[in-house]
């Protein structure tokens, strides 16, 4: 699990396809690696990886062809910069919300524009993903938490301060660049909790507004 904090930005040194899945190395900026072991866990730009070989500067992860669909890691290159977070301790401080570090859908950046110190970004969201974005709520952008001030339709406004367009690749964003998303943990497993039993029915996908008012939700 993660927070969406981000601790270090690194960069992509060497990406090798095989055909259905890649081969990653990364090298980890100031990322602290002095209690990475293998087997640990390492969202990078969101996306959980799964340490295989590391040193004091780099790690390498396997990403699978699920997660290469699901994410923008299709259209990733050689000298890309991501963000890099390590996963959570029990003891560490939260300070974003909770981050799985599994990427629900790629988005992409609509708009930039200054506001005072701070920018505005609207963002673009998939259509499936758009009944999960909420005014005021959560939405984990490349691995960093960040709060949604407006939604309209599948997109939504963000404002970040100076800071976090320093600490992570925000501060790389230009209009068009494809972002990967995670939405609010809490809101999926809400979603599936509203079906009941009929969760086990596969021809039940989603919540309909006929469903919501057989079910006493809406009159």
């Amino acid at each position: 699990m993660f927070t969406g904090i981000i601790a270090a930005t690194g960069t992509i040194q060497h990406m090798h396809n095989s055909g259905t899945d890649i081969r990653l190395q990364v090298s980890t900026g100031k990322l602290d690696m002095a209690d990475v072991a293998l087997g640990d866990s390492i969202a990078t730009n969101g996306v959980c990886l799964t340490v295989v070989e590391f040193s004091p500067t780099h790690f390498s992860a396997d990403v699978s062809a699920e997660t290469i669909k699901r994410t923008g890691f299709a259209h990733y290159k050689n000298g890309l910069p991501v963000n890099l977070e390590k996963a959570m301790l029990p003891t560490s401080r939260f300070g974003g919300h909770i981050v799985s570090g599994h990427v629900d859908g790629v988005g992409k950046v609509k708009s930039i524009h200054d506001l005072g110190k701070a920018i505005e970004i609207w963002l673009d969201a998939p259509i499936e993903l758009a009944k999960y974005i909420a005014e005021k709520g959560s939405i984990t952008v490349d691995g960093v938490s960040l709060t949604v001030n407006e939604v309209n339709g599948s997109q939504f406004r963000l404002t970040l301060v100076p800071h976090t367009m320093q600490e992570t690749i925000i501060g790389h964003y230009k209009v068009g660049t494809a972002v990967n998303l995670e939405v609010d943990v809490i809101a999926r497993y809400l979603e599936r909790l509203m079906l009941g039993n009929k969760a086990a029915d596969p021809q039940t996908n989603d919540i309909s507004l006929n469903f919501l008012a057989e079910h006493g939700y809406i009159k």
